[in-house]
């Protein structure tokens, strides 16, 4: 999921790796741990790919980079290529479970104004049979071993049931909404 995110942000604009490093932090912040040791390796995965390069460093102000900056080098800027649009794009219309399971849902939720409505449809539908399945399951489990919980061990779980069943209603007000939503080129 990195390397949707590493592209779908730079597919916005060109941003050098400390802004990448920012943008990708509040976009998968909220979803997953991002580890700033895997940008810079993914990067270089997807230069050697052929999916982005760099343009030429920006150049530091001439006496040094700035007021209380120890470097003079200048940054490197990161841009989509051609192929890496069509990458992009590629990897956007991919609908199997990797788009709808935990990890990849909310870095593929993060890009779906960049998605067919067609494939958004099929990924919010994925997710929700899947919640609704963790969910069903939870329920299960939640009836045969209640008796033997502690408070806040069923307190927990009843709360991860809860979690599960709001997400699956949001899921069905997402599907409903984008069900009323006309096509790209509608």
């Amino acid at each position: 999921m990195l390397e949707i995110a590493i592209l779908g942000l730079l597919n916005e604009s060109p941003m050098h790796g400390y802004q990448l490093r920012k943008r990708l932090s509040e976009l998968l912040g909220a979803f997953r741990a991002f580890s700033y040791g895997s940008l810079y390796p993914s990067l270089r995965r997807l230069q050697e790919a052929g999916w982005i390069d760099e343009q030429a460093p920006l150049e530091a102000p001439p006496g040094g980079a700035g007021f209380g900056s120890r470097s003079k080098r200048g940054k490197r800027v990161y841009r989509l290529t051609a192929e890496g649009k069509e990458h992009f794009a590629e990897l956007l219309a991919q609908v199997g479970p990797e788009a709808y399971e935990d990890e990849g849902f909310g870095t593929r939720l993060a890009f779906f104004a960049q998605t067919r409505s067609d494939i958004r449809l099929q990924i919010l539908e994925g997710r929700k049979q899947r919640m609704t399945e963790q969910a069903d399951g939870m329920r299960s489990s939640l009836a045969r071993t209640r008796e033997r919980m502690d408070r806040y061990t069923l307190q927990l779980q009843e709360h991860g049931l809860e979690s599960a069943d709001r997400e699956v209603r949001w899921l069905a007000e997402l599907i409903e909404t984008e069900r009323g939503t006309p096509r790209a080129g509608e």
